[in-house]
C-alpha cells in the first residue's frame, strides 16, 4: 500500500516535481503508486527489450516475456519474420504460452478451448466454429487472432517492443546508442552474435532504477568490491611470486580496484532518450589477454585496420534505458525486471560471438558466473548495497537523493555529450527522460503524445 493517499495518478505535474536537476525524490524509488505509473506509461511509452533473434532462428521457436506487467510473446512465422504479440487468448484471456521458451510447430494452441493461431498470431481456426454462426464474430477482435504489440522492430537480431500505438520511432529512441549493439555484433568475425545458455536470474530487493543506476556509478567498485575482487587480487599477489600465468578470472577480477583516476579518465557518454556509456577511452576490459587466432580470424574478416578500430573500441556498460545494460567487450547483456516497488529480477544473458575463438565465450561465461550469478563473488556486495539502500530510503532524515557529482548549472539535457567517468549525468539523464515518458501520455492525447515529448 502506498505511504500516502494516491497523488500522482494524472497530475504530471506532481510526478515531474519529483526530478530535480540534481536531486531525486525518494519516492522514485518507494512508493508504490510511483512503480505503477511507471508501469502504466514509462514502459508502455518506450522501447523495451524483448530478447534476440537466434532465441528463436526456426519456424514455430518462440519466447516469452514482461513488458512492465504485460506477458509478450515473441515468435518465429514460416516466412521467417519475427512478431511480438500479447501472451492473451483472445477468447478467455488464458496465456497461450507459459514456458520460457520452446516450439510451437505450425501453430499455437490455447490450452482453455483450443483456439489455434498461426505464428504471426493470427486466428488459424475454432473448435465447433458453427456455434459462432450468426454472432458477430468475424467483426470482434477476437477474430483478429493474438494481438500485436503498439510496434516492434528487429535491430541486427535484438528485438525491441513498443506498447503504445503511437509514439516515438525507434531510430529516434535509440539514435546513436545503436552504436554500442553495432560494436558488439561487430566484434564477431561473421557479424552474427548467437544467444547461448540459459540467464543466470537474480531477484533484487531493490527499485529496478537502482540497479539501472549502478550500470555507470564508477565510484562504488574500489568501495564495495574491496572484500571480494580485493581479496582475490590479494590472493594472487602472494601466489605470483612463484611464477605462472596470471589466471583468466584475475583478469576479470583486477580492474574492478582500479584508482578513483582510472575511471574518471575513461570518460563518459550520454545521449537524448536517457542512453548513455562509460568507457569512452578505455574500460576495464581494455587489457585483457589476446586470444589466439581471434585478431586473425577478424583481419581476414574486415581488414586489419577495420580490425583494430572495432576491437580498439571498449566501451564498459551501456545502458539502454529503461533497462538494460549490454557489455560488447565480454558480449553480456542485462535485464532489470521490475516486479514491485522494492523488489527486481536481474536476468543475465551471455553471447557467442559467430567464427570467433571459443576461448572467447569461455571468459564471457567466466565473467557472468563470477560477477552476475546468485553464486558470484562481486554481485552479492552489490546486492548488499542495493537492499541497505532501499531500507535506508525510508529514513526521514532526508527524502531527496543526491545525483550531482560533475554536475554543472545549466546542464543541457536530451543531447549527446562527454563527460568524466565519475560523473553522475547518465544518472540524470535516466531521470530526465523517465520525467518525460512518464508524462507524456498524461499531457496530450494519444496519438500526438510521445512524439512530442521526443522532440
Amino acid at each position: 500500500m502506498p505511504r500516502y493517499a494516491p497523488r500522482y495518478a494524472n497530475d504530471p505535474s506532481a510526478v515531474k516535481s519529483l526530478v530535480e536537476a540534481e536531486r531525486v525524490h525518494r519516492d522514485v524509488y518507494t512508493d508504490p503508486e510511483v512503480f505503477d505509473l511507471e508501469m502504466e506509461h514509462l514502459f508502455a511509452n518506450t522501447w523495451v527489450y524483448v530478447g534476440h533473434a537466434s532465441q528463436i532462428p526456426n519456424a514455430g521457436d518462440y519466447l516469452t516475456t514482461e513488458i512492465g506487467r504485460q506477458p509478450i510473446l515473441a515468435s518465429r512465422h514460416t516466412d521467417g519474420s519475427v512478431h511480438v504479440l500479447y501472451n492473451r487468448c483472445p477468447h478467455k484471456g488464458t496465456k497461450i504460452a507459459s514456458e520460457p521458451c520452446g516450439n510451437t510447430g505450425k501453430f499455437f494452441r490455447c490450452p482453455y478451448h483450443a483456439w489455434s493461431f498461426k505464428t504471426n498470431g493470427k486466428l488459424l481456426a475454432i473448435p465447433f466454429k458453427k456455434g459462432y454462426e450468426g454472432t458477430g464474430l468475424k467483426e470482434s477482435g477476437a477474430a483478429e487472432g493474438l494481438a500485436p504489440v503498439g510496434a516492434s522492430h528487429v535491430y541486427r537480431d535484438f528485438i525491441f517492443a513498443r506498447l503504445a500505438e503511437t509514439g516515438i520511432e525507434f531510430e529516434t529512441f535509440f539514435g546513436d546508442s545503436l552504436s554500442s549493439i553495432d560494436n558488439m555484433v561487430d566484434r564477431s568475425p561473421e557479424g552474427r552474435l548467437v544467444l547461448e545458455g540459459a540467464p543466470l536470474r537474480y531477484m533484487h530487493p531493490c527499485n529496478w532504477k537502482m540497479l539501472v543506476e549502478n550500470q555507470t556509478d564508477t565510484c562504488h567498485p574500489m568501495v564495495a568490491h574491496e572484500s571480494s575482487a580485493g581479496t582475490a587480487i590479494s590472493v594472487w599477489e602472494r601466489e605470483e611470486a612463484k611464477g605462472g600465468k596470471k589466471p583468466m578470472a584475475v583478469e576479470v577480477y583486477a580492474p574492478f580496484m582500479a584508482p578513483y583516476e582510472f575511471f574518471e579518465d575513461m570518460g563518459l557518454r550520454v545521449w537524448p532518450n536517457g542512453h548513455g556509456h562509460t568507457g569512452v577511452t578505455t574500460s576495464i576490459h581494455a587489457d585483457y589477454s589476446a586470444i589466439p587466432g581471434y585478431f586473425e580470424a577478424m583481419s581476414e574478416a574486415y581488414g586489419e585496420e577495420r580490425a583494430k578500430e572495432i576491437l580498439g573500441e571498449n566501451r564498459h556498460n551501456t545502458v539502454y534505458f529503461p533497462n538494460i545494460m549490454v557489455k560488447g567487450p565480454i558480449q553480456t547483456l542485462r535485464v532489470f525486471k521490475p516486479i514491485a516497488a522494492d523488489r527486481t529480477l536481474v536476468e543475465s544473458y551471455t553471447f557467442r560471438l559467430a567464427g570467433a575463438p571459443d576461448m572467447l565465450f569461455e571468459r564471457t561465461l567466466m565473467y557472468n558466473r563470477l560477477i552476475n550469478a546468485p553464486t558470484s563473488i562481486v554481485g552479492h556486495d552489490d546486492l548488499e548495497m542495493y537492499e541497505r539502500a532501499q531500507l535506508g530510503l525510508h529514513a526521514d532524515g532526508q527524502e531527496w537523493v543526491n545525483i550531482q557529482r560533475l554536475y554543472e548549472p545549466g546542464e543541457e539535457a536530451d543531447v549527446t555529450a562527454l563527460a568524466g567517468g565519475t560523473s553522475e549525468r547518465e544518472m540524470r539523464n535516466q531521470f530526465h527522460a523517465w520525467a518525460k515518458f512518464m508524462t507524456a501520455s498524461m499531457e496530450e492525447p494519444a496519438g500526438e503524445r510521445v512524439h512530442e515529448a521526443a522532440e
